[in-house]
Order: structure tokens, then sequence, then C-alpha cells
């Protein structure tokens, strides 16, 4: 009697988790890469308005994303809920859907109070010692901007459905319109094109309204619509409570949103640490971060990758698979950003020249500080793709609160810390700043992957 071929999944674990991995990894990053174009269009053809417009959009910019990563900290428990639930019984779909409902409710919880924040941004600038006339351009920004968020949370919360079951391309093609589409808002209502009103830099801001209110619907569509999908009803009576698992969603969500807001806030503060030393420093800083968050998009996606792949195989408690689902997500992911550090270091005017003109008049102190903080970015990037792939890896065991620490400890008393002091008593200036930020993600990526390690090591993984 002979026995049956063995699959790849049993002759090649190793390849075949690569293969897994990267199949759910790429229409993510490709996702996420989009989502990170749509910002930088706005960074890009705010730029065309000029430096100062550029500079005062991005002070408020930086304030509304440290909101929105909050909110979307707290959704994203989400992911690992639905990937363990569909782990533990493969066509569960009333534990999904109970999930993805109660998603939905904690978004709209969630973001009331930063709406309210968010409303009084040019007061709130103006507090920090920001220009006023700088924190008066933010603030008309920040009003149409900030309505935004709630479609991009329910996208995201449709995203994380789809990617559980292991089908992310759909976010992926909504993502590629919603980017094409933006750019036509932007254009249209920034520099009042094709018969629209000009409207400046609070154009940018209704533009992202529109682009993510077409990502939201066109996800729903697609769920209520697909034969993969429809099946879960994901929609019907929504407004049904639920406590036992919106409780489950805000203290699993609830970590996970510290980290990630510590992480968002900290960039919003380094740049309203630029706004004490110039102009001309925050808007380098803009485009030096604008660059970093575009290849931040890979690791991010394997980050979410490695959350779904760990949390299905947690959810059926195969120790072995669990280990081997984190870590390949995690040297694709450093592999990754050491190639672009290496980019980043060779070819820096290039880079920039994307985003400034630097022989325009004023433009030239701008494009020179952007090196030199992309010189630092090179050493940024690798410690940070290491820290998002180590939370998604941790994630996936439900694991958020040790990250969380980790986060405060590194983003803010090391990143912060040391920055503030490299920057003001040092005289380092922006460099400074962006010296200490590249620390402290050295710090979180060092503790998160020791955290791994540990569990792996002791057995603590199911």
């Amino acid at each position: 009697m002979t026995s049956a071929p063995l699959s790849l999944r049993e002759q090649h674990p190793w390849r075949h988790e690569l293969r897994a991995t990267i199949s759910l990894a790429w229409p993510l990053i490709l996702s996420n890469l989009t989502m990170a174009l749509i910002g930088a269009t706005d960074v890009l053809m705010l730029g065309w308005l000029g430096a100062r417009e550029l500079a005062a959009a991005t002070l408020g910019f930086n304030l509304a994303m440290t909101a929105a990563i909050f909110c979307m900290g707290l959704i994203t428990a989400s992911a690992p809920m639905m990937a363990s639930e569909i782990g533990r019984m493969q066509h569960s779909v009333r534990d999904v859907r109970r999930t993805f409902r109660q998603a939905l409710w904690a978004a709209v919880a969630v973001i009331l109070p930063f709406w309210i924040l968010l409303w009084n941004t040019e007061a709130l600038l103006v507090t920090f010692g920001q220009q006023p006339d700088l924190a008066a351009i933010a603030g008309t920004y920040i009003s149409a901007y900030m309505w935004s968020i709630l479609p991009f949370l329910f996208f995201i919360i449709l995203r994380n459905f789809i990617s559980a079951l292991e089908q992310p391309v759909w976010a992926l093609i909504i993502s590629v319109i919603a980017v094409l589409s933006n750019a036509l808002f932007n254009y249209a209502l920034i520099f009042g094109k094709f018969g629209v009103p000009e409207f400046g830099v609070v154009g940018a801001g209704i533009g992202s309204v529109m682009t993510n209110v077409l990502m939201f619907a066109g996800m729903a569509i697609v769920v209520m619509r697909h034969k993969r999908f429809r099946r879960y009803h994901l929609f019907g009576r929504f407004w049904r409570s639920d406590w036992q698992r919106f409780r489950a969603m805000w203290k699993l969500g609830l970590p996970i949103a510290v980290t990630m807001g510590l992480e968002g806030s900290v960039f919003g503060f380094a740049a309203l640490l630029m706004g004490l030393i110039s102009t001309a420093s925050v808007a380098a800083h803009a485009i030096a971060l604008q660059l970093a968050a575009l290849t931040f998009m890979v690791p991010m996606g394997l980050g979410q990758a490695a959350t779904v792949r760990v949390g299905i195989q947690y959810g059926r408690k195969d120790h072995a698979a669990i280990k081997r689902a984190g870590w390949v997500s995690f040297i694709l992911g450093t592999s990754f950003m050491a190639a672009m550090a290496l980019v980043f270091v060779l070819a820096p005017d290039f880079l920039i020249s994307m985003f400034i003109d630097a022989s325009a008049p004023g433009n030239a102190e701008v494009a020179a500080l952007a090196v030199s903080f992309l010189a630092i970015a090179a050493i940024f990037q690798i410690v940070d793709g290491a820290q998002v792939v180590g939370a998604g890896m941790l994630r996936g065991l439900h694991d958020t609160t040790m990250p969380m620490l980790f986060a405060l400890m590194g983003y803010w008393f090391i990143g912060i810390g040391l920055g503030a002091s490299l920057a003001f008593w040092q005289g380092w200036e922006g460099v400074g700043i962006w010296t200490g930020l590249a620390g402290g993600l050295g710090v979180v990526s060092v503790l998160m992957l020791a955290r791994w390690m540990m569990r792996s090591k002791l057995g603590l993984l199911p």
C-alpha cells in the first residue's frame, strides 16, 4: 500500500510559508503604498503652492494623522480577532460578523472626541508655540480634512475582513482607483481646474474626504456583491448592540491604539519641534518623512500579513507554524528596508526633486535640510521596518500590552527626549530630532524582537 504524496506544506514548510506570506502581503503592500501615495499627492500639490502652505498643511496633517492612527489602532484588533476565529473554525460566519460589526461601533465611538479636538486645530497649534499665520492655514485645512477619517476607518475594517480571508486583492484595486481619483480631486479643488472654484489648501482636505468616501463605498459594494464575502451579511442589522464583543474589541485594541498613537504622535510632535526651529525645517521634515512613509508601506504590509498568518496558526494552536509565519515576515521586511536605506544614501537629491524645485527662490534651504534628514533616515528605515513587523507578529498572538509599553519608552522617552536634547541643547537642530527618532525606533525594534524570541523559546505562543 503506497502512501499519498506529501503536500508542499508538509515537504517544505518554510517555502510554503514564504509563498503564503508573499501571496497575502503583496496586495496589502501595494494597497498601503497607494494610500501613502494619496498623502504624497497632497504634499506634492501643496508644495506647488509654496513652502509656507506646505509647512502649514504639514502641521495640521500631522495632528490629524495622530488622531487617525490612534483610531486605526483600535480597529486593527479586528484583524487578529477575525483571523484567529477563522483559524479555529474555517467556516466561522457568526463570530466574524460579530467582530466586524463591533469594529464599526468602535470606530464611531473613538472618532467623536477626536473630531472635537481637530475642530480646534488652530488654537492647539498656537498653544504649542507655532506661528499664528501657519496655524491659521493649518486650521482651515483640517476643518475639511477631519471628516475623511471615519470613512477611512470603515475602509480599513473592510480591508481587515477580506485580509483575514486571505483575499486582499480587492483592497488593492479600490486603492489604485482612489489614488487616481485623489489626484484628480486635488488638482481640481486646490488650483481651481475643470470649472471648479480654487480652494487652495482647503481643497486638499475636501479631496481627501471625497477619496475616502469613494474607497469605503467601493469596498462595501465588493463585500455585499462578491460570492465569497456576501454570505457573511456584514451590514445586516449593524445597529444591534453586542457589548461582550465590543468590550473584547476595546480590550485587545486599546493597547494597539496607544502603541500606534504613540508612534504617530511622535512624528507629529517632531513636526512641532521643527516649527520651533524654522519654516524651512518643517517643510524639509515633511518631504523626508513622506519618502520614509512610502518605503514604510512594505514592512507595514508584511506586518499586517504576519498578524493574519500568525493569527490563523494561533487559532489552530500550531506552535511551529506560528514561528515560521513570524520569522518569514520579519526577514522580508528588514531586508527590503536595508535596500531602501541604500537608495536614500545614494540618491537623496533625485528623491527630493520630486517634491520641490531646489532652484526656486526660498527652496534651496529646504532641499539642503531634506538631504541631511534623509542621511539619518537611512538608519531610521531599517529599525522602523523591524519594529512594525515585530508588532504585527505579536498582534497575531493577541499580545498587545507589552508592545504598548515598549512604544512609550522608545518613541517618547528616548526618541523625543534624545531628539530634543540634540536639537536644542547641542545645536543639531533638525538633524538632532531625526537622530533621536532613529534611536527611539531602534530601541523599540530590539524590544519587540526580544519579546517574540522569549515567547518562542519558553513555548508561550498558543
